[in-house]
């Protein structure tokens, strides 16, 4: 079985991903995660910025971009969640209302699938813990925050 094969099989055994013209689909998460498969696995997840999930307020834009400064930094060790000696430091950027975080990674092909899912799920994680105490959330955020109380109880 080649390398391409094996990514390909550990993807499509694992419950977490359809399959699309593109790569993978992540449907464990409310935010649009991908993967892309070529020589490298890439892992591009796509997160609201704070004031994109806070209902009826305006976040000021200090708070905006101290936020997403926080988050950045928070998110900077997401490569390290890969079991891959060649997993690649993270690209985080602002592109408009969303933060997108990219990952790059090879080797293992079995467990292609679990690499990718971990870095979706650190960046999921790490998104939720940067909430902040006192606004009211729209949906994902919501939802998000209803399921973790749910959880905890």
């Amino acid at each position: 079985m080649t390398q391409t094969n094996a990514v390909e099989r550990a993807f499509g055994l694992h419950d977490g991903f359809e399959s699309d013209d593109d790569g993978y689909l992540v449907t464990t998460t409310p935010f649009d995660g991908r993967v892309t498969v070529s020589d490298s696995i890439r892992v591009t997840v796509r997160m609201p910025m704070l004031s994109g999930v806070v209902a009826d307020d305006s976040v000021a834009d200090v708070v905006e971009t101290g936020w997403f400064e926080t988050l950045e930094l928070r998110l900077e060790d997401a490569h390290t969640v890969v079991s891959s000696d060649d997993a690649t430091p993270p690209t985080i950027r602002r592109d408009g209302d969303e933060v997108v975080l990219e990952v790059e990674f090879s080797g293992y092909p079995d467990k292609a699938a679990e690499n990718a899912k971990a870095v979706v799920d650190f960046a999921e994680g790490t998104w939720m813990q940067g909430l902040i105490p006192g606004y009211d959330y729209d949906e994902p955020a919501a939802g998000m925050l209803n399921r973790a109380h749910q959880s905890y109880d």
